[in-house]
């Protein structure tokens, strides 16, 4: 199991943060996920074998928002 820390832009509002759990909830392998609006931060767990960070990117990006991977 694998964590990603994924900074997301364009978030604005909880139907915001919604809608990219709801997108990152979809892909095969995901666990968990966790996102701050204030600080515009996902922290997802997923199983690297089953999905890679950037289908996680690429699921957020397809939601409507702008997402990079960062580091604690």
């Amino acid at each position: 199991m694998q964590t990603a820390h994924i900074q997301i832009d364009g978030m604005t509002c909880t139907g915001c943060t919604a809608s990219v759990q709801k997108a990152l909830q979809a892909q095969t392998g995901v666990s968990s996920v966790s996102i701050s609006l204030e600080d515009g931060v996902a922290n997802v767990d997923y199983d690297e074998a089953l999905v890679n960070q950037q289908q996680l990117l690429d699921a957020i990006e397809a939601a409507g928002f702008d997402a990079t991977l960062t580091s604690l």
